[in-house]
């Protein structure tokens, strides 16, 4: 039997990475859940949220999976080190990939950064930044009010557009070049980001670049799937399942097509 990548996240940001995984790794079997009847974590405590996480690891942990991917940077940020030490197969987290990524790309060593207020308040991204780069000046902004538009699938509207606009317009008058998009659920309005930045400001999303360590790992370990056959993924959510399934549906376009899927709803709350 194929064990699976399992991928959760707070809502619908992690499919960003899924979509990826499925691209990059298209024999891997995917177990992804979203959170989606307690999300946003942003604005929720270290201690919540790492209880929370906890909980979709130990649900998740039975359909013996062969890694766990932490597909939400608050969640990174508060319980990567807690999951790693409670199970015994690897767990990726996302938010030293997108650093990565960041600094392999910026020029002008100004790098912005923005997402959650609990990421940013956890200073996670600056520490891995420096980590890599210790000259690097970070700028960084908690957007509360995008996950909220995410979730209800509003990706572009004029509602969207002022909500970045008013979040994010004055970082222009940074010299950056490059903007780490914190969230997992940022991707889904990069347009109307990249419209409000700029085209001269890169947009950094961690997914392809974690893609790249799930790869790495599976590899080293000799577990990547030789399967010729189709995976049949399966997508959990623990709130409203018809916004989840039409969201999932709409990013992961004929990815999700192409492949037979599960879809359940799982009482862990």
């Amino acid at each position: 039997m194929q064990q699976p990548i399992a991928i959760l996240d707070s809502g619908v940001g992690g499919l960003t990475v899924a979509k990826e995984v499925m691209r990059q790794l298209p024999r891997e079997k995917i177990l992804y859940f979203g959170d989606t009847a307690r999300t946003p974590y942003g604005p929720r405590s270290s201690e919540e949220i790492v209880r929370f996480t906890r909980e979709i690891v130990d649900y998740l942990i039975q359909f013996n999976p062969k890694m766990i991917v932490i597909a939400c940077n608050t969640a990174t940020a508060a319980g990567l080190e807690d999951i790693r030490s409670r199970v015994a197969i690897p767990v990726v987290g996302v938010i030293d990939p997108g650093a990565r990524a960041a600094i392999g790309l910026t020029a002008t060593g100004y790098v912005g950064v923005i997402g959650t207020e609990g990421t940013i308040k956890s200073g996670a991204y600056e520490q891995a930044l420096k980590r890599l780069s210790p000259k690097v000046q970070v700028i960084s902004e908690a957007c509360p009010r995008f996950v909220p538009l995410v979730e209800k699938g509003n990706f572009r509207s004029f509602e969207t557009y002022e909500t970045v606009q008013s979040s994010i317009g004055h970082l222009r008058l940074f010299p950056m070049d490059t903007l780490i998009l914190g969230c997992t659920h940022y991707p889904f309005l990069a347009e109307t980001i990249s419209e409000v930045m700029g085209q001269s400001v890169n947009l950094i999303s961690s997914a392809d670049e974690t893609t790249r360590e799930i790869r790495n790992i599976l590899e080293n370990n000799d577990q990547l799937a030789s399967e010729e056959r189709e995976p049949v993924h399966q997508f959990f959510c623990s709130g409203d399942p018809r916004m989840f399934q039409t969201i999932t549906q709409q990013w992961l376009g004929k990815q999700i097509e192409l492949t037979p899927v599960v879809w359940q709803i799982p009482n862990i709350i």
